[in-house]
């Protein structure tokens, strides 16, 4: 038994649309009995008891086995503290091979467990040892290698529970929320929208009082100490008792509270200059210590805060009862622990020591004994919620000195003898205001109300779910994909939009190539929909793509199939029209309950897909009497097809006639009927996106079949005495459309320079060579740089085949290299001809051609 392939899905793809995070794990099993296989289910289920109660295993040949590497994923996930269930599998056409679709939360961590389930397995089946502690280990330390932390993981959840779109950047805190134009970006309990200077001034303790006190609210006397000596000298500035703690700190760390002498107040400076240079020597307010809650200037939690303690049974020693404590459920390191360790630390020492006790000291029964001199939760303080305590003259205060930092998510740190009153100076003071405020304390306090803080952070974002997206029109098929997408962003421009589309040649935002490639998966998706500039997207979506990752995005307003041909079977386990029809679905099914999917009515396959789709129906069709556009349109549904010369759109019984087909270039005059394939769900996808029929005309007017607009799609060169024309016509589907149009080229010779990939069948590459063979005079054989998996011979000689099976004889050269192929067949040119050059790389053969293009425009001007 093997693996042969593992894949991550990031987002709807070929084995769950609903399921988008899952491991693909292609396995090949070797034969087992079946005694054996119910024995290795007993084995298991001994190792794993979940599996009885959670899953339903099978003790049949080869499925038996098949599950339980599935949910031996799943359980090794759950007991990493991974939860997840979703898991399937289907057998292939090969004997013994299977896909298995396992659900993850990290995919680094769903990667380990399916290859860790297969390897237990296999030690299962060959009797051989395996320790599954050492596995859940490992996949504990990735989950705390790559785990938000507690904040930005709380937030993260209310943004996943309203469906906004996010995307983490290298795997650390910061997060990009919504797409294009309509995107904030969030670090911990910090937005893009957070004041900058906000930040800094609250950084700085000391002009963050002088702020406060000028406004007239209250704050602690004190002064900013440097040495040693300094303190020394200043201290008597400031009254017993006294606090300590650097100037620019944070988390409560380096503080020291309650000082009454000198020999601590060194101790306490000593602990503060570790982190910040200057000191600051402050007068100790007494009372209990409060964090005020401020989200978009409003109020929403106060926690009262208490510092780490232990209380005494008589027996135990400090450091006995600090364990003990230390073994609490809701204490830990994780991001589900909601309270700190507590650790003893120098500043725990010092207070031992004041009270003549050392870590081994035992305290008496009830006795209660304070650890820490802050009780920030992180030092291990505890919470409880007192919101509804709160006097409205404090609430006004707490929103009031949000709004002097322009912080909008901000905590405010308050010591006070009482909330329910007016703070006064008398009462208490304002100590500190913090950007980036922990949440932990009010949405897990330990007493009191919990407060649901992450919801109003969202709703400041984003008051509405859809307000973090932007329209998305994703684009499938066999042909005519990059054509349409790039159409569809050239209206949505016209319109007064600013696109980002991908496709074969590369991500283009705002009309700039800003990366060249075949970008028509995952990631290019991301990285158009991330891209702050856009407002309205564009995605080409290919068959690879779809397989490799799945779709780049959770759901789309509009989906397009072209049509479905054959083309790339045999490949990826993809054997048959109706495999490919269901990939090109998975498109489809992303579509929102209220959106369009555009769907070609000449197409079986692509009509039949409309029967699985929630989503409304869109149909186009190159015949105004398709009788499913009629059934469509007569209820109500909206259609777009060619009537007497024109492209129109039919909405229920009202027809709309868009432009002629003489005034759009791409259609060559109305010849070039697989352009108009491409312009009618193009038209379709203006009319729903709101484009008006004047937008529209405009847009398709000035669309060319250029090397700007439509790189390697019918770009015509018309030489001095012959003309050539590049496309990228790559399969059966893509040469009878360009055979149809040749037909109608008078002029002659024809001659084609024509290559198939490697990858394709046999029949298929005889085939193109068949075909090849009705439409030219001469043909040129060559190959491209890439021969996917075939000689370069294998190739020749098949399309030889082709050729050879009609009855005339057609001149064929084979010319390997494609810049040689093409300079040789453009300098033998003859008078009148017509060239096709099947471009390999589109880039390098437009290139190419226009280069010798200029020379013979130059060479023809000096003659």
């Amino acid at each position: 038994m093997k693996i042969i392939e593992t894949k991550v899905m990031r987002g709807p793809n070929y084995w769950s649309i609903d399921h988008g995070s899952i491991i693909i794990l292609k396995v090949q099993l070797d034969e087992i009995a079946d005694n054996e296989v119910k024995t290795l289910m007993q084995k298991a289920i001994e190792e794993f008891p979940g599996l009885s109660s959670k899953h339903h295993v099978e003790d049949s040949m080869h499925k038996g086995v098949v599950q339980l590497i599935k949910y031996i994923a799943i359980e090794l996930q759950c007991k990493a503290e991974m939860e997840c269930s979703y898991a399937r599998s289907k057998a292939l056409i090969n004997k013994g091979e299977y896909v298995l679709s396992i659900e993850y939360v990290l995919e680094e961590a769903g990667i380990y467990a399916a290859r860790a389930a297969f390897r237990i397995t296999e030690a299962l089946i060959n009797k051989q040892p395996f320790d599954v502690a050492s596995e859940i280990q490992e996949l504990l330390k990735i989950r705390a290698e790559h785990k938000l932390g507690p904040t930005t993981g709380y937030i993260l959840d209310a943004f996943k529970k309203r469906n906004i779109p996010y995307r983490r950047f290298d795997n650390g805190s910061l997060i990009t929320m919504g797409y294009g134009k309509r995107q904030q970006k969030i670090r911990t309990a910090v937005t893009d929208t957070t004041s900058g200077l906000g930040i800094e001034l609250a950084g700085d303790k000391e002009e963050t009082k002088k702020i406060l006190a000028e406004a007239n609210l209250p704050v602690p006397k004190g002064i900013l100490v440097y040495s040693e000596a300094g303190l020394r000298e200043r201290i008597i500035e400031v009254k017993f008792p006294v606090v300590l703690k650097p100037l620019d700190g944070n988390h409560g760390r380096g503080v020291t509270t309650n000082i009454m002498d000198v020999e601590k107040a060194v101790f306490g400076f000593n602990i503060a200059k570790k982190i910040s240079k200057a000191v600051i020597l402050e007068e100790y307010i007494e009372g209990n210590d409060y964090r005020f809650l401020v989200i978009n200037f409003k109020l929403v939690a106060v926690a009262k805060r208490t510092p780490a303690f232990v209380v005494g049974d008589g027996k135990s020693t400090v450091q006995q009862l600090v364990d003990a404590e230390n073994k609490n459920p809701e204490r830990g390191t994780e991001e589900k622990h909601v309270l700190a360790l507590i650790k003893i630390d120098e500043v725990t020492k010092k207070i031992l020591s004041e009270k003549n006790l050392t870590v081994d000291s035992v305290i008496p029964a009830g006795e209660t004994l304070v650890l820490k001199d802050t009780a920030n939760i992180s030092a291990g303080g505890t919470a409880e919620d007192v919101t509804d305590s709160i006097h409205p003259d404090n609430k006004f205060m707490a929103e009031r000195v949000a709004k002097m930092f322009n912080l909008n998510i901000c905590g405010i740190d308050v010591m006070a003898k009482a909330i329910d009153v007016p703070i006064t100076r008398e009462v208490g003071a304002i100590i500190e205001v913090n950007a980036g405020p922990g949440l932990r304390m009010h949405s897990n306090p330990q007493g009191g109300t919990v407060h649901d803080v992450a919801t109003p952070i969202v709703e400041m974002m984003f008051p509405k779910p859809e307000d973090a997206r932007i329209p998305i029109v994703a684009v499938t098929g066999t042909n005519g994909k990059t054509t349409t997408t790039r159409l569809i962003a050239h209206l949505a421009k016209n319109a007064g939009h600013t696109p980002g589309f991908c496709t074969t040649e590369g991500i283009y935002i705002d009309g700039h190539l800003t990366f060249s490639g075949d970008c028509t998966g995952y990631l290019s998706s991301h990285d158009v929909l991330f891209d702050p500039l856009i407002d309205f997207a564009v995605l080409e979506c290919a068959r690879g793509g779809i397989l490799k990752s799945g779709l780049g995005f959770d759901q789309c307003d509009i989906s397009i199939i072209t049509n479905i041909s054959e083309d790339h079977l045999g490949l990826k386990d993809i054997n048959t029209l109706e495999d490919m029809a269901r990939v090109k679905s998975v498109v489809a099914k992303s579509t929102n309950k209220n959106g369009y999917s555009i769907l070609n009515a000449d197409n079986d396959l692509c009509y039949k897909i409309k029967d699985d789709l929630d989503c409304r129906i869109a149909l186009f069709s190159m015949k105004s009497d398709n009788e499913r556009i009629k059934e469509h349109c007569n209820h109500g549904g909206l259609a777009a097809s060619i009537e007497n010369g024109y492209i129109v759109v039919y909405k229920g019984t009202t027809t709309i006639q868009i432009e002629m087909l003489d005034n759009i270039p791409i259609t060559y005059k109305g010849k070039a009927s697989y352009m108009i394939k491409n312009i009618l769900p193009s038209v379709l996808a203006g009319i729903i996106s709101g484009f008006t029929v004047d937008e529209i005309q405009k847009g398709l007017r000035s669309f060319y079949p250029s090397t700007a607009h439509t790189p390697g799609r019918m770009n015509l060169f018309d030489f001095t005495k012959f003309k050539v024309m590049v496309d990228y016509a790559h399969n059966m589907d893509g040469f009878f459309e360009l055979k149809r149009f040749l037909d109608q080229v008078e002029d002659s010779p024809k001659v084609g320079v024509i290559a198939v990939a490697g990858d394709r069948r046999d029949d298929d590459i005889r085939h193109v060579g068949l075909l090849a063979a009705t439409m030219f005079d001469k043909i040129i054989i060559k190959h491209d740089k890439d021969l996917r998996g075939r000689t370069a011979e294998e190739i020749s000689n098949l399309l030889l085949e082709g050729i050879a099976q009609i009855n005339k004889p057609v001149p064929t050269t084979v010319i390997a290299d494609e810049k040689e192929a093409i300079e040789h067949v453009i300098s033998t040119a003859e008078k009148g001809s017509f060239i096709l050059i099947c471009a390999g790389i589109v880039t390098e053969t437009i290139e190419q051609v226009t280069q010798l293009y200029n020379i013979n425009s130059l060479t023809t001007q000096l003659s």
